[in-house]
């Protein structure tokens, strides 16, 4: 008995730990004078909310990181789906090995060490200060853990399907897209999801590759919400967290209303 209270007690704390930020965002942006904890505002204000719509460059910005993750989930997605496809039907020496050093490249293509080449790279192709060269790299380095973790959705759609398809004559794209994807579409979108989120709130690459700050995503800028001496202003940066959260939440909530995510097998389905 006594165990059990002691069970509860520290999930209830470390539940009030996880929500104490949740709260802050809730509550900060329509506090006149915030703080750094979460509080009832003695004066509700939207006066934050103004001084952002009349930014051009904050808002800006959220369209900015809008086309970045709507561009990248499409070839991530797209990519994603051709590959897996193909490694789930074909069988060819070393398959697996392959699939787990894709795997392994996926956190070594964006990570920190290697910027300075990824940075020369995109300097010589000519899209440095270009969102083309930040999907391009954002997607790069989305692209093989997505095939790894897409495979298994490949995996599960019944070769009996595809092999009804054949007997019609459809080809290979058309098996793809008129059977295998109509299946694996719960997969798909959790792909997309998986996508948006990582692009939404990456820093570095567009930190790097993107000088003008018209061109910039909101991770990025948020970083100008500081004085000169460092210190934040709290009213800006949690109405604009806030503004910034919604389109990713909504986003969730849409595909888990329609597709769900279950785990399956060790990984989302």
């Amino acid at each position: 008995m006594i165990s059990r209270i002691g069970f509860y007690t520290f999930v209830a704390v470390l539940t009030g730990f996880f929500a104490l930020p949740m709260l802050w965002l809730a509550s900060a942006p329509f506090d006149a004078n915030p703080g750094y904890a979460p509080r009832i505002p003695e004066r509700p204000t939207l006066e934050h909310f103004s001084a952002l719509f009349e930014n051009d460059l904050t808002m800006g910005s959220l369209w900015n990181s809008i086309l970045l993750s709507v561009a990248s989930m499409v070839l991530v997605v797209g990519g994603a789906a051709l590959a897996s496809y193909a490694l789930s039907r074909v069988r060819i020496p070393g398959r697996d090995a392959l699939l787990y050093l894709l795997l392994l490249l996926s956190s070594v293509v964006t990570g920190t060490a290697a910027m300075v080449p990824i940075f020369l790279m995109i300097w010589k192709m000519g899209l440095l200060d270009r969102q083309l060269g930040v999907v391009l790299v954002l997607s790069g380095g989305l692209l093989p853990a997505a095939i790894f973790i897409l495979k298994d959705f490949m995996d599960s759609v019944p070769k009996s399907y595809e092999e009804s398809a054949r007997v019609f004559g459809a080809g290979p794209l058309r098996i793809l897209r008129d059977i295998v994807v109509p299946v694996a579409r719960p997969g798909l979108a959790t792909i997309a999801v998986w996508t948006v989120v990582n692009v939404w709130g990456s820093y570095l690459v567009p930190f790097l590759l993107l000088r003008d700050q018209e061109k910039q995503p909101a991770a990025v800028l948020v970083r100008t919400f500081y004085d000169e001496g460092g210190g934040a202003q709290l009213g800006p940066i949690s109405a604009f967290s806030l503004l910034y959260s919604i389109p990713v939440v909504l986003m969730y909530l849409f595909v888990n209303r329609r597709y769900g995510f279950r785990l399956h097998g060790g990984i989302k389905s």
